[in-house]
């Protein structure tokens, strides 16, 4: 966990598609956006934005996957449990190993990620409070 809210939080990926790769996610489990409170809604949208912020200033990334994946058919791997992904992206990175060699190609371990991410979450979380 890199960051907690009152409603939700932010979490790395246990299985990365890249560095930095966020999940966002109410503590109550519920299986969509339209079953969200109204609170945990704006949350979530607001934890982006944040994890939007920290993104770029630990990883530079030239751009950044959001969705969200609803339902077995589209991807979901936790189906009763609703969550944001944040995806760093970079010209020319290696995400098309998945596609082709399903292998997953990531210079830096959870920890490090983690270690890179907390601090960073830490101060703009508490300049958004402030």
């Amino acid at each position: 966990m890199v960051h907690q809210g009152k409603t939700c939080y932010v979490i790395l990926n246990l299985y990365p598609y890249n560095n930095g790769h966020l999940l966002v996610v109410p503590y109550r489990h519920t299986p969509s956006l339209a079953s969200l409170t109204t609170d945990e809604r704006h949350e979530m949208a607001d934890l982006q934005a944040l994890s939007e912020q920290a993104l770029v200033e630990a990883y530079s990334p030239h751009g950044i996957n959001v969705g969200v994946n609803l339902g077995k058919p589209a991807g979901a791997g936790v189906l009763e449990h609703v969550h944001v992904h944040l995806v760093p992206r970079w010209n020319g990175d290696t995400n098309f190993m998945t596609v082709v060699g399903t292998t997953r190609v990531l210079p830096e371990d959870l920890q490090q990620s983690a270690a890179r991410l907390k601090p960073i979450f830490a101060r703009l979380g508490a300049a958004a409070q402030g």
